[in-house]
């Protein structure tokens, strides 16, 4: 068994990319034209043609798509087997035999692949990093992919101090358990994270709207993020601060900060590398 699948079979490590593959078995249009949108109005560019792009972690090759309809030639890499897989069936269904699109395996924790890769105009990794269970050395390899004046786009974990210490035993426990008793750990978390929306929804009169309008900013799916959530491990957190300072002392400027608002979610952020750095 390679890593990845001692590490699964050990309860240490969520299959993300078969989460993945069945969110594809959904993907639409829409969904597609969202993440677009999505890249655009973070990177604030209506175009990506001429740029390299750098997925890191593309788990279902969603934003890999997205950012080769943009233009882009565009490299993706993952440690899960299974999100390969995706990211090389969107590429067969959208982008089939395209020498502009790559896709490989590979590890963000792997220093001398990710330099190996060369350097990129922008360098993606959204909702990634925190599950390698090395967030800061992942996210000091991903600042040596992106090339002066390039732009790194990435989303962490919020810590929510204690909140996040539950939620990672939370997130172990369901690993831990077998997969036909992982249901006692789904449901309770439905409940929790989404009572008072269906609440609000339902005094509305506008029962499960928030639910069927769920990720209509990036194109994502309510259940497959339920789930990702519920099992994404290995899991770590970030302040915005922390972050902010981990970038800048190696020669990025903030471009643009999406938090949060000190909830359970991801802080997003998009660093531009000063011209004069080395690193």
């Amino acid at each position: 068994m390679d890593g990845h699948a001692v590490e699964v079979e050990r309860g240490q490590r969520f299959e993300f990319g078969k989460n993945w593959a069945a969110f594809l078995e959904t993907l639409s249009d829409r969904r597609i034209a969202e993440s677009e949108l999505s890249l655009r109005n973070m990177l604030r560019t209506q175009s990506l043609s001429g740029a390299r792009f750098l997925d890191i972690g593309s788990g279902s090759g969603l934003f890999s798509l997205a950012a080769r309809r943009l233009g882009a030639e565009v490299h993706s890499f993952d440690y899960d087997p299974h999100s390969v897989n995706c990211t090389r069936e969107l590429k067969r269904r959208y982008f089939p035999d395209d020498a502009d699109w790559t896709v490989e395996s590979g590890s963000a924790l792997d220093e001398n692949y990710v330099r190996s890769l060369g350097q990129f105009d922008v360098v993606y990794s959204w909702g990634v990093l925190h599950h390698t269970g090395s967030m800061w050395q992942a996210l000091a390899n991903a600042a040596t992919a992106v090339k002066p004046g390039g732009k790194l786009f990435i989303s962490i974990y919020n810590d929510q101090g204690t909140a996040s210490r539950r939620w990672k035993k939370v997130k172990k426990l369901y690993n831990e358990l077998p997969r036909p008793l992982r249901f006692l750990v789904v449901w309770p978390t439905f409940w929790v994270l989404n009572w008072r929306s269906l609440v609000k929804d339902t005094l509305r009169g506008r029962p499960f709207h928030s639910i069927r309008n769920y990720g209509k900013d990036r194109g994502m799916s309510f259940w497959r993020d339920l789930i990702d959530w519920v099992g994404g491990y290995p899991f770590e957190v970030a302040t915005p601060e922390q972050i902010f300072d981990f970038y800048q002392e190696r020669g990025f400027s903030l471009a643009r900060l999406r938090t949060c608002a000190g909830s359970l979610g991801c802080n997003e952020f998009v660093f531009e590398k000063l011209a004069q750095t080395a690193k």
